[in-house]
């Protein structure tokens, strides 16, 4: 006792005891608490730098769905108000609408054969663009370009040229004593066309092809070489199995992509899907009932049809991806 009242006496004064907090004390309290929670989570401004995303999210895509679903049950013709009709459009379109079936023939005939083989060679010139060769940069610039002009109205308008009676398919084929005909008029020909069209543009899933090509383990191949597998070997055991993650990526984007083909489609049959309606793809047929006969109504329901065709294709896509695709745990 007498040590501690000798420190108190050289040090300073005892503390005075705590008073119990105030209604100011608690106020002061509450504001440090809600300034800290908006420091921790940010407040209110990542909401306000967000809007113009979630803006443009509702505005531009939200929106349009929702009254496009809900045109796709009306009458409506772009000029007078909109008419429920039910679902009449779904019924007709199902029943009696024979253009409906022959553009559901042509894409479906061109989303089968243009995805494969565009797949197909974009793999084969992404193992050529593999290599080490000299000026290699300039090959990949040169086979990607076409990817950058095929979807273009101007290279639809050459291609229709080229395929034309008097193009320059026909006179290649001269060359070799075969007789051409007009590619682009023939009913049974002209569809493949469009397909070739599609298949030129090679060059996105090829870049991605390559990508994919470097990240491949060189120690596997040192190995496989060892064993003394050959080209095809290493090819079939080992890099097409590293890579189907990338051939299911691009075979998910092509499929989309094809079934939403409208260029080509448009600018080589000049916008009338013929002929005999073998290149009426179900877009131009969608955009040809919506804007030219003004039947916005049922050209809705070919959207939503659509939407939900590409749905149900990317969903088996992932189903099946289970049996044939590897991932590198």
């Amino acid at each position: 006792m007498t040590t501690a009242r000798s420190d108190a006496a050289v040090g300073e004064e005892p503390a005075a005891p705590a008073k119990p907090a105030g209604p100011a004390d608690r106020r002061e309290r509450e504001r440090l608490r809600r300034r800290a929670a908006r420091r921790r989570g940010g407040g209110w401004w990542p909401y306000v730098f967000l809007a113009p995303w979630f803006a443009g999210l509702f505005g531009l895509t939200i929106y349009p769905m929702l009254d496009s679903l809900y045109l796709s049950f009306t009458d409506f013709d772009l000029l007078t108000p909109a008419r429920w009709i039910g679902a009449r459009n779904y019924t007709h379109m199902f029943s009696d609408d024979p253009v409906f079936w022959d553009s559901v023939h042509a894409t479906l005939l061109y989303v089968a054969v243009s995805v494969p083989l565009k797949l197909a060679l974009a793999l084969g010139v992404a193992l050529l663009l593999n290599r080490p060769l000299k000026g290699i940069g300039v090959y990949r610039a040169a086979f990607y370009l076409p990817s950058l002009l095929g979807g273009a109205v101007a290279v639809a308008i050459v291609w229709r040229q080229v395929f034309g009676g008097d193009g320059l398919f026909n006179d290649f084929l001269g060359w070799f004593g075969i007789k051409g005909q007009d590619w682009i008029s023939s009913p049974d020909t002209s569809i493949y066309t469009l397909i070739l069209l599609a298949v030129w543009q090679f060059g996105t899933p090829m870049v991605i092809f390559l990508a994919g090509l470097k990240q491949l383990p060189k120690d596997v191949y040192e190995a496989a070489a060892i064993d003394g597998a050959g080209t095809l070997t290493r090819f079939f055991r080992i890099t097409l199995p590293l890579l189907t993650p990338i051939v299911f990526f691009n075979l998910v984007l092509q499929i989309i992509d094809g079934f939403k083909t409208f260029t080509p489609a448009y600018v080589v049959s000049n916008g009338t899907g013929g002929p005999l309606d073998s290149t009426m793809l179900y877009s131009l047929y969608l955009y040809k009932k919506g804007f030219t006969d003004l039947q916005m109504g049922y050209a809705s329901a070919l959207a939503w049809v659509l939407f939900l065709v590409i749905a149900g294709f990317t969903a088996v896509n992932f189903v099946a991806s289970r049996y044939w695709v590897h991932y590198d745990d």
